[in-house]
């Protein structure tokens, strides 16, 4: 059973931070960045393994996702003054960063904005500085495409996100879920047969559509967009794990990230692919990062 705690914080500015606790409410304290679309309940993967290593993951909405407050116009880095605010609101004056996918960038601009805070970061099937890749062909068809109509028809893209909102943010009948196992490949597929896997991953973006589009959208601009600061700057150590049958951002793509990291400890995992990776191997990766 999973044991989630949900809370909010209220900003200084008035704004809403959504956020759920798993794990050991006196444990290690981990801040986890979900994914894209997701939101804060992706974080149930980590409940059992957080519970057994005795790890406090806590897990925001970022802006405009679910429960938290819209930020117009926001960029990455207004992502680490949210967590500073949330940690001094927790009593946390050191924690770790555990990101999936599309948190990712928010992890690493913490880390680069807060290196005296921060002990370590975990980065599972990252996404990539895009505008920093030099060959774009590792990323999975339908981002190519999105980035594409995004550079020629900013607009339409952003109207194609409000029009896709009503159909996403709907709970999909379960004899569909055989449908779309059948469209990921098998080592994927066969992670999510499990039902906790399932819900953490595709739950997590249904709710991440509910409020609006707002936030979904303001997502993928930003990682459309310069980052604002090169991994090559990062004082922290991370820790990557990538699977080398990710379809979504090639393990090549993943090298190209680790080989910026001044102190990055990479691990390409055969037979893994964007969600297998998270899914089977939350254990290691949480036992990993609590090393000093």
């Amino acid at each position: 059973m999973i044991s989630a705690r949900d809370n909010v914080l209220i900003r200084g500015n008035g704004e809403r931070v959504a956020f759920t606790e798993y794990g050991d409410p006196h444990g290690e304290p981990v801040i986890f960045c979900h994914g894209w679309p997701s939101s804060r309940t992706m974080a149930e993967l980590t409940d059992d393994a957080a519970h057994d290593l005795h790890v406090r993951v806590v897990s925001p909405d970022r802006p405009g996702i679910a429960d938290s407050t819209f930020m117009p116009g926001r960029k990455l880095l207004d992502w680490p003054p949210l967590v500073r605010e949330l940690t001094d609101f927790l009593g946390m004056q050191k924690f770790r960063l555990l990101a999936i996918s599309g948190g990712a960038p928010y992890a690493y601009a913490t880390a680069w904005a807060m290196p005296e805070r921060v002990t370590a970061v975990a980065v599972v099937s990252g996404v990539p500085d895009i505008t920093e890749l030099n060959d774009h062909r590792g990323l999975l068809g339908l981002y190519r495409l999105m980035l594409s109509a995004y550079g020629k028809f900013p607009e339409l893209s952003r109207w194609s996100f409000r029009f896709a909102r009503p159909l996403l943010s709907l709970r999909p009948p379960r004899r569909s879920r055989a449908i779309l196992l059948k469209l990921l490949q098998p080592c994927d597929a066969i992670a999510l047969r499990d039902e906790r896997a399932f819900e953490a991953c595709f739950e997590s973006q249904r709710r991440a559509w509910q409020t609006s589009a707002s936030g979904v959208l303001a997502d993928a601009e930003i990682y459309a967009q310069p980052w604002g600061f090169s991994l090559s700057e990062l004082q922290v150590p991370v820790r990557l794990w990538h699977g080398n049958s990710d379809r979504s951002f090639s393990a090549a793509i993943a090298r190209e990230m680790a080989a910026k990291i001044p102190s990055c400890h990479a691990r390409f995992i055969d037979n893994a692919g964007h969600y297998s990776t998270p899914i089977r191997h939350m254990r290691e990766i949480l036992a990993d990062l609590l090393e000093p």
